[in-house]
């Protein structure tokens, strides 16, 4: 009598079916947390920049004339401006002398997109932003 010590046809693509299933699964959360994390780094880059933009305020009395606000980052403190954690792309910051507006759009689709009287809604087609306004 002869005996069958290997698997059949259909065991082994039972289990690469179900490998694959569990892998599909895994890089969907992988991808979820990925952008997260972008996400959170954003919120904290545009939180930075709103702490180094109160600085330069505080000793400046205003924050100034330019409509980008990239200059007066390195003056009030910020060794390096931060870029986005995707694409490189620079974080969206306009301020008048006594206004200040910084948007980083978010991956998550969730966010205040007001800044001010301006929206941010879907600038650069992208469709969620992160705004922070001024503080005083």
């Amino acid at each position: 009598m002869k005996k069958n010590l290997g698997f059949t046809l259909m065991e082994l693509l039972v289990v690469i079916s179900i490998i694959g299933i569990l892998m599909a699964l895994g890089m969907v959360s992988y991808t979820t947390a990925q952008k997260k994390g972008r996400d959170a780094k954003r919120k904290g880059d545009v939180k930075a920049m709103q702490n180094a933009m109160e600085q330069y305020y505080a000793i400046n009395s205003g924050y100034g004339a330019d409509a980008s606000c990239v200059t007066q980052l390195n003056d009030g403190g910020m060794a390096e401006i931060p870029t986005d954690p995707k694409d490189d792309d620079s974080y969206h910051a306009e301020c008048t002398a006594d206004t200040l507006c910084i948007c980083a759009y978010l991956e998550s689709g969730e966010g205040n997109t007001e800044c001010g009287s301006a929206d941010y809604t879907s600038v650069a087609g992208r469709t969620s932003s992160y705004c922070m306004v001024n503080q005083q």
